[in-house]
């Protein structure tokens, strides 16, 4: 990078002098001749021309480069769980009210198997698909929109059991049903998602 601006440096000093051995004024000398600003020094008149701005880029160093890969990689994430966790609010606040006006135990059961078995249905292959890194970030987004972490959803809809399986089996993968969202911890995550929802609002008006 250094030899290409010094190349460009003794390029515009070459011209500059290159013109002090040729004129002594600035003359039109045919309708060829092109005009250009000039600099007086003593008895020369040196051209005086302004080179195109020449944008020299350069590899990131390594710090930044693991910085940009960890953002690429969180931003992918957040765009491909978001969806899901909105998803989840939705159908938690439906289930929970239509529970509300089912009194009997067998009646709840079999609302929840049939609720169970449609989500299966719709989400269960996109759902296998996504990495332990993507699960974790939608078990944050999921509290984030539901105001409820995975393990307390869990054991309200299928039990206490089945909230402390699900938890055994979410630790041998690294993750945590309990895990919950924070504003200040997930800064970035939060930074992403008002992306997404301004490019939602953007499309909605356009």
């Amino acid at each position: 990078m250094r030899r290409l601006i010094a190349f460009i440096i003794l390029s515009a000093s070459f011209m500059c002098l290159a013109g002090r051995n040729k004129v002594c004024a600035q003359t039109r000398r045919g309708a060829d001749s092109i005009a250009v600003s000039a600099v007086v020094v003593g008895a020369d008149t040196i051209p005086f021309i302004t080179l195109q701005i020449v944008e020299v880029v350069d590899k990131l160093p390594k710090k930044f480069r693991k910085q940009r890969e960890a953002w690429t990689r969180l931003r992918n994430a957040v765009y491909v769980t978001y969806p899901y966790a909105k998803s989840a609010a939705r159908i938690l606040k439906d289930v929970n009210s239509h529970l509300a006006s089912l009194p009997e135990k067998r009646d709840r059961k079999k609302y929840l198997a049939d609720i169970e078995k449609k989500m299966k249905a719709e989400f269960g292959d996109k759902l296998e698909n996504l990495s332990v890194y993507q699960g974790k970030v939608l078990m944050k987004l999921i509290n984030r929109e539901t105001g409820e972490n995975c393990y307390e959803i869990i054991k309200e809809l299928k039990g206490g059991f089945s909230a402390r399986m699900w938890q055994t089996v979410a630790f041998f993968f690294g993750g945590n049903l309990k895990s919950e969202y924070d504003v200040q911890e997930d800064k970035d995550i939060e930074a992403i998602i008002q992306e997404i929802e301004m490019y939602r609002g953007y499309r909605a008006y356009n």
